[in-house]
């Protein structure tokens, strides 16, 4: 039985969103200690470097050339942090970080509690911001000639394990009861489903440059977001093995997109 191309691009992207619930619960029922969770942070941070550089950067550069590609790398890198920058003011800063951090945020916006001043829409939020970008990858992918490409979606898989990993252990410091952490890691990881079914549909009728910058535009969204809320997690424990891990996990990928 062969399904169609754009039921295959939402099944790939529900598989990748799954790790983040899987990661959830594993944060929030196991006590994980903090120095595995940053290890395995770095690790994520490593295997998406790799493959936004290797895959989805040459895959845009290929499409489009240097100058969609540039113009849609830095445009997703200014967006996503522009975004960032707004969800931080209310609330959402340490969204990953498996810490104190968000209980402390969480109680600064307790405080504001009558005037609506509660950080959960933020953080719901900001969930959504760290998925769609790697999800719309995806469909992305298909477009190239009908097959996914395997090496982003185990990549995006390994990297959402210990999102969905750390920020559940912090969000269940913070007070957050398990129906709201597991019902929002759900939700996103269904947003995920949907977002790469949309990258596949809507740019499917796209000239090629127009798909090398949305590919460029989700490469430089994802690559800023390691930089501002992955790697952060990680150097909080592992200090100077970051660096070491990172290499490691960006080596795994660069292994897989070899045997692929």
């Amino acid at each position: 039985m062969t399904f169609p191309t754009w039921a295959m691009a939402g099944f790939w992207g529900l598989v990748s969103g799954s790790a983040l619930v899987l990661g959830a619960v594993i944060g929030y029922y196991v006590q994980v200690s903090q120095r595995i969770i940053a290890a395995v942070m770095a690790f994520g941070s490593g295997v998406l470097i790799s493959t936004l550089s290797l895959e989805l950067m040459e895959d845009a550069f290929e499409r489009g050339g240097f100058n969609a590609t540039a113009i849609g790398f830095v445009g997703g890198a200014g967006v996503y942090t522009g975004a960032n920058w707004l969800l931080a003011r209310q609330g959402a800063k340490h969204r990953k970080r498996s810490g104190l951090q968000q209980h402390q945020e969480w109680q600064q916006h307790q405080t504001k509690a009558n005037s609506g001043g509660d950080n959960g829409m933020a953080l719901a939020i900001g969930a959504l911001l760290d998925g769609i970008p790697e999800s719309i990858v995806i469909g992305l992918s298909l477009l190239a000639g009908g097959a996914v490409n395997v090496v982003a979606v185990v990549a995006i898989f390994l990297s959402n394990l210990p999102e969905g990993l750390s920020s559940a252990a912090g969000m269940k410091k913070a007070g957050r009861p398990a129906h709201y952490v597991l019902l929002l890691w759900g939700g996103i990881a269904l947003i995920s489903g949907l977002s790469s079914l949309a990258g596949y549909s809507i740019f499917s009728n796209f000239s090629g440059e127009v798909v090398a910058a949305t590919t460029a535009v989700a490469a430089g969204a994802v690559l800023a977001m390691i930089a501002d809320t992955m790697l952060p997690e990680a150097f909080e424990t592992t200090h100077n093995f970051t660096g070491m891990i990172t290499v490691l996990g960006f080596l795994s990928a660069f292994f897989l997109s070899k045997l692929g």
